[in-house]
């Protein structure tokens, strides 16, 4: 099914469902070892791994930015 799909779409579909879930995967697996052994520099690298893709990321993963008009708190929307 993967050679049916345009290049086009394909891309699409890697960034915007497998780089969240690889920024996921990064920093389950730095949490993991920095419970088990402490903060040291793997854990400290694969969490700054996590905050540079989850930065980048717009798939459906990603977290919403406080400046994203499809956000709950709207900047230019009148307090009630």
């Amino acid at each position: 099914m993967w050679a049916f799909l345009s290049a086009r779409l394909r891309w699409w579909l890697i960034l915007t469902i497998g780089v969240p879930l690889l920024a996921w995967v990064l920093g389950r697996i730095g949490d993991l070892i920095e419970a088990k052994r402490g903060p040291n520099g793997v854990s400290t690298a694969l969490q700054k791994g996590r905050g540079w893709l989850r930065r980048r990321s717009r798939g459906p993963l990603a977290r919403r930015r406080s400046g994203d008009p499809t956000g709950v708190r709207d900047a230019g929307a009148p307090a009630r």
